[in-house]
């Protein structure tokens, strides 16, 4: 089948919105609970503030899981709702303009205005107002960013592209996150001399001008689609009836597989900066430490390609097959992080092979998914998409992670020799072990694939 090519224009707004999304969630995904480590709990001179507050671990849980809600909800809503009126410029483009305000708007969470806006100097209720704070802004940051990423961005991507060509449009896609970590960690280099307040603004201007900049650049993807006819609350809740979903069985097959990928993922991700920072790091020699950066650099220069050309050359070897060995290479080396990862040269080589898994899953699960989403309602499964996504995973996953390291032993001493807990290699454990049934789908998925190859 030959690949149909997308237009420079297309490209450019890929890559725009695609990089600037995955900046806003890095920020949010990895910044906000160093931030909320470092800045809110780090900054707490009073240990039985501390001891008697919410468990740093808890809040994250708590972080991930109502963020999670709040991106169901919009994607949901509002991806339903940009199907109806036929459009997905206006709902992008003014999305990622109030996405990058709200980011910005974190510049001005700390301790000290929390504690002038109360006029108190109990140390236990500033840091109590504070942490909430945090959460609940992270749960508006969340929703504008599903209103204009998750229900937006995504169902323009699935309205542009088709099949002979989203595998490298994926590919593509699923390489913008590291460049968007290599940016906010770039940034995060310099967060003890701009701040966190300037960091964030500096991050939200840019979410903001990449909206602005989509006003003019973006066509409408959805000229020549059908209007909706059905009743609004009708159409929201289309995908959730056991008819449609009989009528599916490929995409819910392909999105079990995913919600129970993501919730292994959900149970080290929000936890992982931390543990990187305080124990693999903390651990490791810094001249080893700086040879091993090096190393990794030059590795992805050669693997990320090289996963590019896999990815592509999929259908030569099965697209179930390469769900099989990712999966495999995931599991793998979530149980060897777990057994060996305790400084940057024992971790490294025991999570390239989970890392490489999860990039392949990763590429070839969205691909799939926008493959086998009807054309005509692909706003309105951005929802059902958000379900096995992002809610359960991220309602569960964190969860799992909260119980694996709760009882840790392990502490780290602020700059006022205050104690706080921190991540240990159990939650690597627990991913793995949840990782393995993914096997599960994916095994239904060939039964499947085999079944209609037949018929």
């Amino acid at each position: 089948m030959q690949r149909s090519k997308l237009g420079k224009r297309t490209w450019f707004n890929l890559i725009l919105f695609g990089t600037a999304g995955q900046i806003a969630w890095n920020v949010e995904n990895m910044v906000f609970n160093t931030f909320l480590y470092n800045s809110i709990y780090g900054n707490v001179s009073d240990q039985a503030a501390i001891d008697n507050a919410i468990p740093f671990s808890t809040a994250i849980s708590n972080m991930v899981a109502l963020s999670a809600v709040a991106a169901f909800i919009s994607t949901l809503l509002l991806g339903t709702l940009s199907d109806r009126m036929n459009r997905r410029k206006i709902f992008l483009s003014a999305g990622y303009i109030a996405w990058g305000i709200v980011t910005a708007l974190f510049g001005f969470i700390s301790l000290e205005n929390t504690a002038a806006m109360l006029q108190t100097v109990d140390t236990l209720r500033i840091l109590t107002v504070t942490v909430w704070m945090v959460i609940i802004m992270d749960v508006i940051m969340t929703f504008m960013g599903s209103l204009s990423n998750d229900a937006s961005f995504n169902a323009w991507v699935t309205d542009v592209t088709d099949e002979t060509n989203r595998p490298i449009t994926e590919s593509v896609l699923a390489v913008l996150p590291l460049a968007a970590t290599g940016i906010v960690m770039g940034l995060m280099a310099v967060v003890g001399k701009i701040g966190y307040s300037n960091f964030f603004i500096i991050l939200g201007a840019a979410v903001t001008l990449c909206g602005v900049i989509g006003l003019f650049s973006l066509n409408e993807s959805r000229s020549g689609i059908r209007q909706v006819n059905n009743n609004y609350w009708s159409d929201v809740v289309y995908g959730f009836r056991p008819s449609v979903v009989k009528q599916n069985k490929m995409l819910y097959l392909l999105l079990a597989a995913v919600c129970i990928f993501n919730i292994s993922v959900q149970i080290w991700f929000p936890y992982l900066f931390i543990y990187l920072e305080h124990v693999i790091i903390a651990n490791t020699p810094e001249l080893i430490c700086a040879k091993t950066i090096i190393g990794v650099v030059i590795a992805l220069a050669i693997i990320v390609p090289g996963l590019i050309i896999l990815i592509t050359k999929q259908d030569k070897i099965g697209r179930t097959k390469v769900f099989f060995i990712a999966a495999a290479a995931f599991t793998v080396g979530l149980f060897l992080v777990f057994l060996f990862g305790r400084d940057v040269g024992s971790a490294l080589p025991c999570i390239a092979p989970a890392l490489v898994g999860y990039a392949v899953l990763s590429i070839l699960l969205n691909a799939s998914v926008r493959d086998h989403t009807p054309e005509d309602k692909v706003g309105q499964f951005q929802g059902i998409r958000m379900v096995f996504f992002v809610l359960i995973p991220m309602v569960v996953g964190p969860y799992i992670g909260d119980m694996a390291i709760s009882n840790s032993t392990r502490t780290y001493l602020n700059e006022f020799n205050v104690e706080t807990p921190l991540p240990t290699e159990n939650m690597f454990l627990a991913a793995a072990i949840i990782s393995v049934f993914v096997f599960v789908p994916i095994l239904l998925l060939w039964k499947e694939s085999k079944k209609n190859k037949k018929a």
